[in-house]
């Protein structure tokens, strides 16, 4: 069945109050199921906090809040900054409800003479290993093989805060908005946590600033809304 506008362009999307995601008039033979942030206002479906629409078949839709606190789970990848050092490990914070711990031969070729020094406030590009409820998270900067790979200390850059909710939509597929449009103006490197942090490194200072300023405003605009921001800003770096 069609829905006006098409649901499909709209679900796994960034949705604000007043959107509409379906119209019902020309749905009369499907009966929808409606979650949490949406209302039913005549034949139309329409939103009525910010978050991402999320769908499950057969036919119920829900707008899941971005603003949720991090819960660690085993395999995210997320940014952790150092707050204290232990004999047997690195103490992080990683915006979740307990700091989470790096053993200091969590490292590709860890041994007891090369264990890294990393001062308070360093930025690691970390693995959690185990979150189990009631401990503390363990993480690692080694992937599942023991190689180092992506992870490790993100020097210079800055990094930025975000929702988890965008955090996820930075690193979905196909590329973010916003990611994809000033990627192709601009160079520079992005490291996204799903724990709601992402780095950003250039080589210029400014471009750090106009990346992650755009990222973070990206959250409170509609698509539509961000092909129009996007448009004036890539024409005010030309």
């Amino acid at each position: 069945m069609e829905s006006k506008p098409s649901p499909s362009t709209l679900i796994d999307q960034l949705v604000v109050p007043g959107d509409v995601i379906l119209d019902l008039s020309i749905m009369t033979s499907q009966t929808i199921k409606l979650g949490g942030g949406l209302r039913q206002d005549g034949d139309t479906i329409s939103v009525m906090k910010a978050g991402t629409l999320r769908f499950t078949k057969p036919n119920k839709y829900w707008v899941e809040s971005s603003n949720k606190r991090y819960i660690p789970n085993a395999g995210d990848n997320v940014l952790g900054v150092v707050v204290d050092t232990k004999p047997e490990n690195f103490i992080l914070d990683i915006k979740g409800p307990a700091l989470a711990h790096l053993p200091v031969l969590s490292f590709e070729g860890g041994t007891r003479r090369n264990i890294p020094k990393f001062e308070v406030g360093t930025l690691l590009y970390v693995r959690v290993v185990s979150a189990n409820t009631g401990m503390n998270p363990e993480l690692s900067c080694m992937d599942a093989n023991g190689k180092a790979g992506e992870y490790g200390i993100l020097k210079e850059g800055y990094m930025f805060e975000s929702s988890t909710g965008l955090a996820r939509q930075l690193l979905s597929s196909p590329p973010h908005l916003v990611l994809e449009a000033l990627g192709k103006k601009l160079s520079f490197e992005i490291a996204v946590g799903i724990n709601g942090r992402f780095w950003v490194n250039a080589s210029q200072s400014s471009t750090v600033i106009l990346v992650g300023n755009a990222i973070q405003k990206s959250e409170s605009l509609s698509m539509v809304q961000q092909k129009i921001y996007l448009d004036k800003l890539l024409k005010s770096i030309q």
